[in-house]
């Protein structure tokens, strides 16, 4: 029995790991006509909602740590995309803003999810309800 538990096709974990690295796989030529990854994406999606943010919340929001973070600020940065300046208030804070440039990129961009969701095998209740659960796996904590 506890062999069992060893099998791969008993492991939670990797259907998660295979489906996420396939539903970004087919981000992946929309997101090419954009000069962005995955990552960037995300980042950018959170800008284009909040348009100035601080690189912690950044990354809470985003569920990666600083040293994934900064590389990749610092590349869309040299885009033109976001600009990253110290909070006034305290210069601990660095703050992350969206520029008119990144901002333009949003109009660009609109049309990816409806074309991603064309590329998933999943009617709206079943994408709502992987959500639901995908995101109570999330807020379980780490």
């Amino acid at each position: 029995m506890e062999k069992d538990c060893l099998k791969l096709e008993n492991q939670l974990c990797f259907p998660l790991y295979a489906a996420s690295r396939n539903v970004i796989k087919k981000y992946k030529p929309f997101l090419d006509e954009l000069d962005l990854t995955y990552t960037q994406y995300i980042t950018m999606m959170v800008l284009w909602d909040l348009k100035e943010i601080n690189v912690k919340e950044l990354g809470n929001k985003l569920y990666l740590d600083s040293g994934t973070l900064t590389p990749l600020l610092k590349t869309l940065e040299s885009k033109g995309y976001v600009s990253r300046v110290r909070s006034s208030s305290d210069e601990r804070n660095l703050l992350i803003c969206l520029t008119a440039e990144g901002g333009k990129l949003k109009d660009k961009a609109a049309s990816i999810p409806t074309k991603v969701s064309k590329c998933i095998n999943l009617n709206p209740d079943e994408a709502l309800s992987l959500y639901k659960i995908l995101y109570k796996i999330l807020e379980g904590g780490e």
